[in-house]
């Protein structure tokens, strides 16, 4: 176990999901997308798609299972719901946007068996494991990692493909705190990313290695992208991510885009690179559907 000192009740863990609220009216969808809500057991989350697409509870021929950022305490269906439903279009997919459990009412634990959930569902509901792709940013994004490292530890089928922009995969921060990028990162802190550690994730003080996708063998993992700015405090985790992948003959590809804010795709209408990049991350689906 990894030793972490200080944890303690943090009233912003609460507050944070507070975010998700004005987003339902602040951050509509893109003219055309469909949406339906799903209820089914633990899992909440929604279907989006673009119009000229089947309705993919009738057509069930694939799947962008989608996780949102947010540090595991913030955001939600409402914040994402613009980008997820781009990215569908981008790649031709309906998407499945989770609203997973988050701190400080669920531990990861739960948020992972919230994740296993929604995989399950999408399987119980036809969807065949190699037309689904598992995708998120940021905390997502390590989530993504993660559930598809679970599906081993279930015995239930791998998914056909991961994508990740920005994944936060490592809960120990000492290789972040060593990397360059510690004192360029003006987006998001390093000492946020360990408040929300400390306070948070670790129980009693220590983390269990486990929880974090970097510490694991890849070994049968689907093809990978990670895309990720070059001055991100996250570029140690994706680049621990790609070693991992390597290490087990996973195929992968990691994008480095320059000077790029952390998950710099939400202003998609505004940054020709994030438009970019959408794209890109909607070509490499249609590659592994293809």
């Amino acid at each position: 176990m990894t030793r972490i000192a200080g944890c303690g009740p943090l009233e912003l863990l609460r507050l944070g999901r507070l975010i998700d609220l004005p987003a339902a009216v602040l951050v509509p969808p893109p003219n055309g997308t469909e949406r339906r809500t799903v209820r089914s057991g633990n899992v909440r989350a929604e279907w989006l798609w673009h119009d000229d697409l089947a309705d993919p509870r009738q057509q069930r021929d694939s799947a962008l299972l989608y996780f949102h950022g947010g540090g595991f305490f913030s955001c939600g269906l409402n914040t994402h719901r613009r980008l997820v439903a781009q990215i569908g279009r981008a790649s031709r997919m309906p998407a499945f946007n989770v609203d997973y459990r988050q701190l400080p009412g669920a531990h990861f634990t739960e948020t992972l068996d919230d994740a296993v959930a929604s995989y399950e569902y999408l399987l119980e509901q036809g969807f065949q494991p190699e037309r689904i792709i598992v995708s998120g940013d940021s905390a997502g994004g390590g989530l993504a990692f993660r559930l598809a490292l679970a599906t081993r530890e279930y015995g239930l089928p791998m998914p056909g493909g991961i994508s990740a922009i920005a994944p936060w995969a490592d809960f120990d921060s000492t290789i972040r705190n060593t990397h360059p990028n510690r004192h360029r990162d003006s987006y998001l802190p390093t000492q946020g990313i360990d408040m929300i550690v400390r306070r948070g994730v670790a129980r009693d003080g220590e983390l269990d290695p486990t929880w974090s996708p970097v510490n694991h063998d890849f070994t049968g993992l689907p093809p990978v992208l990670i895309q990720v700015g070059s001055t991100e405090c996250l570029l140690p985790d994706a680049e621990m991510l790609v070693e991992r992948c390597a290490q087990a003959n996973v195929p992968v590809r990691l994008q480095i885009w320059d000077r790029a804010p952390h998950v710099h795709h939400l202003a998609a209408d505004l940054l020709a690179d994030a438009r970019a990049a959408i794209r890109d991350l909607g070509h490499f689906h249609r590659q592994i559907l293809a």
